[in-house]
């Protein structure tokens, strides 16, 4: 029976899969450290006190980023080039998800409804972050290799769906509920194709790399979309609901360092 522990398992025991995986999650991470600190240096002078939360949830990125890349130096492994069909944060930007690059590199400041549609693109990858860290933090949270980088970054994937709840809620107050429920729904059915699509290409390349029969690869794409069609039936209302946290201005100070990844 394949399961997500053993799956994980074999990725983390082979110094190729190992390879492609941690280099996938570490440019993804990088890539939204960037987004991060280009919306947080053009927050409207209206919004500016969300800045520092922006700019900590930035510096959270890179440091994921730096972690990934930690653990590929300590196993003597270098990077490799992301496939672009597993490029998350790409794709999710060519279906016009979140803030275009374009009018991230320029100097305008961005509007409230900027500001809304970054929060709900957050909102949604987050959530699909943490319950991924929830998973792993699960089976390997004691590990020898992985197991301070996972919670770790489980407790910053937290943090950041705390954030992007209680700003949302913050500006559904103001009267921008209609738009942000809009826009949480636009993100959510978009994610969920995303995230199939690169779940499929991520593991067809594993599969090649680990050279998994094909009857495995077949029940691992028919588990990819089978979970596809729940998402796309009920489980994307889970992504686009609002409640306030427990853990309230979870980005309200500094980020962590990681002295024990340098």
């Amino acid at each position: 029976m394949v399961s997500a522990k053993s799956l994980f398992e074999e990725i983390l025991g082979n110094d190729e899969s190992f390879r492609l995986f941690c280099s996938i999650a570490a440019s993804g991470e990088a890539q939204g450290g960037w987004e991060n600190a280009r919306i947080a240096a053009l927050v409207p002078a209206s919004e500016r006190a969300l800045a520092p939360k922006i700019t900590r949830h930035g510096a959270d990125e890179d440091k994921h980023g730096r972690i990934f890349n930690a653990l590929l130096k300590k196993r003597g492994l270098d990077p490799v080039p992301v496939p672009p069909e597993t490029d998350y944060t790409r794709l999710l930007e060519e279906q016009g998800i979140g803030l275009a690059h374009g009018k991230l590199k320029g100097d305008e400041p961005l509007t409230v409804q900027d500001l809304i549609t970054y929060l709900a693109h957050s909102r949604v990858t987050e959530q699909r972050a943490a319950d991924q860290m929830v998973m792993l933090r699960k089976y390997f949270s004691d590990h020898p290799v992985v197991g301070r980088a996972v919670r770790m970054i489980s407790h910053d994937e937290d943090n950041h769906l705390a954030y992007t709840h209680e700003e949302l809620l913050r500006f559904a107050a103001a009267g921008h509920g209609p738009f942000i429920q809009r826009v949480l729904r636009d993100c959510a059915l978009a994610e969920i194709r995303v995230y199939r699509d690169v779940s499929l290409a991520v593991m067809a390349r594993m599969g090649r790399i680990l050279g998994w029969p094909k009857a495995k690869s077949a029940l691992l794409a028919a588990g990819i979309h089978a979970v596809y069609a729940y998402e796309r039936l009920a489980g994307w209302r889970t992504m686009v609901s609002l409640k306030m946290p427990e853990h309230r201005n979870a980005l309200g100070g500094p980020a962590t360092s990681t002295p024990e990844f340098a």
